[in-house]
This record gives structure tokens, sequence and C-alpha cells, in this order.
């Protein structure tokens, strides 16, 4: 487990700029589009040199992907949640909080937008951080590729 069984998980942020959802199978259709459309930029969120999301990925993987993240979300293994604007009109990204074997820090955070909301990357990043320093046990929150360079990153591995 991620937290303690008895650490009640906080609501979904929600602010003037993004509102999030426990990403679940049911956003298959919309989380595809605003993957594949910005495949070639994701490929650097989660590992330096990453293969994922696959030119051929098809839509019943990234179903699958998806059971397998609210899957984690059910036994407090990981956290994943959709991004949508403030009026859950669009689909912009999505925040996921893993567990970590580094170094000094007590979970990996990853997040993303798709290439046509690039604009809100930052405010993303800070946002999800506010919400994790305020609301999560995470004293050290690594984010991976962004805050630490991958070269950093590997040298906090164990």
């Amino acid at each position: 487990m991620l937290v303690d069984i008895n650490f009640k998980i906080p609501a979904p942020l929600s602010n003037n700029q993004f509102y999030f959802k426990i990403l679940k199978p049911e956003f298959t259709a919309i989380d595809y589009e605003a993957v594949m459309s910005s495949k070639e930029r994701l490929r650097q969120v989660f590992f330096e040199h990453d293969t994922w999301p696959e030119e051929n990925m098809t839509l019943e993987f990234n179903t699958m992907e998806l059971i397998q993240h609210e899957n984690e979300f059910s036994a407090r293994e990981a956290f994943a949640y959709a991004v949508f604007s403030p009026n859950k009109d669009n689909y912009i990204g999505c925040v996921y909080i893993y567990p970590t074997k580094a170094i000094d820090y007590d979970c990996e955070v990853y997040l993303w937008v798709k290439d046509n909301e690039l604009h809100l990357d930052n405010e993303l990043y800070n946002s999800v951080e506010q919400w994790l320093k305020a609301q999560w046990p995470f004293k050290q929150r690594a984010y991976p590729g962004r805050t630490l360079s991958w070269n950093e990153w590997n040298k906090k591995q164990p």
C-alpha cells in the first residue's frame, strides 16, 4: 500500500483550473484520444526514452491499463486521476501517484496534459504539488523528468 489503511484519501482536486476524477475504464475513449494525440511528448513523461504509447496501441489495450489503474487505486497501491477542465467538458490529461524505491522520496508523481493543452502544464504541476503537500502524507515527492533530471533520478534508485 502506498498509504496507510487508516489514511482518508483526499477528495479529488477541484479548483478554478482543474477538476480531477479517479481514472477509470469509463474514460477509455477520451483518454485514448488524448494519449494518441500527444504520444511523441508522452514518451518522455514516465521514462527518458519510453516506448509508451506504442504507435499501434489499441483502444482495448488502453482499457486494460485503465482497469489496472482503477484496481491499484482501490488497493491503495497507486493513485491515478483523469484531469478535466473545471466545467468537466474537456479532458486535459492525467496525474499518477506511485510508490517509489528511490532514496529520500515517499512517492513518484507523473503528470501530463495533451498537446493542445500544453499551456496548462505548469499550472497543473503547481496545483498537484500544492494538493499533495496540503492533503497527502508524502513529505518528499519526486517528479522524475520534471523537477529531477532523468540522470539525477537514476542516481536515486537503489
